[in-house]
């Protein structure tokens, strides 16, 4: 058996936990979680993004606002995350409403970022169609040239977003798949505890 859950009555304290695990042990962008996002008429996308910050108020992602995520959620605020980390047999659900972070946060975190992810930032009409690599490239080319010699701002293009949870889901893998599936769904006065069948 793997080892087993230590239950508290707040998820972050767990989240927190086991984000602190994965760290240490995950061998590749432990910080990595798949966003699930839906448009206006239901229809679902995910993808990979990273985990940039989080607190008792939410989960932090960056990205360009015209990309397909960004669409989406300026058409439906909602989201689900995922957390699967793979060499801990563990895996972590989120849900939750999504709201933008702030100018000052998305400037904090744009300049903290390596310089060529700025251009990048810049040169990208994220989620797109592209015409060819060479074009992309050119684009680079531009920005690195603009920008040469001086800091580069943040596009007002490019921002952030929080998701809140009201759920989570904390699930331990087990032989046999008899798995541990712990949920924590928030109520009026805090988050309610219970359990799932593997």
């Amino acid at each position: 058996m793997m080892e087993a859950f230590k239950l508290a009555d707040d998820p972050f304290e767990i989240f927190a936990e086991w984000f602190a695990a994965a760290v240490e042990k995950e061998p590749s962008d432990p910080n990595a979680m798949t966003l699930a996002t839906a448009d206006s008429s239901g229809r679902p996308a995910a993808r990979t993004v990273l985990l940039k910050a989080w607190d008792q108020d939410g989960f932090v992602f960056y990205g360009n606002l015209g990309s397909r995520k960004g669409r989406h959620l300026a058409e439906n605020a909602q989201a689900a995350l995922l957390f699967h980390w793979k060499s801990l047999h563990r895996q972590i659900r989120i849900e939750g409403a999504v709201s933008p972070v702030t100018d000052a946060q998305a400037d904090e975190y744009f300049a903290s970022r390596p310089r060529g992810s700025q251009i990048g930032a810049w040169a990208s009409d994220q989620s797109r169609e592209l015409a060819s690599r060479g074009l992309f490239d050119e684009k680079v080319a531009e920005a690195e040239t603009r920008f040469s010699g001086g800091e580069i701002p943040r596009p007002d293009f490019w921002s952030g977003w929080r998701v809140t949870p009201d759920y989570f889901e904390f699930w331990q893998g087990q032989v046999f798949r008899l798995h541990d599936r712990l949920t924590f769904t928030k109520t009026a006065t805090g988050w309610a505890l219970g359990r799932l069948y593997p």
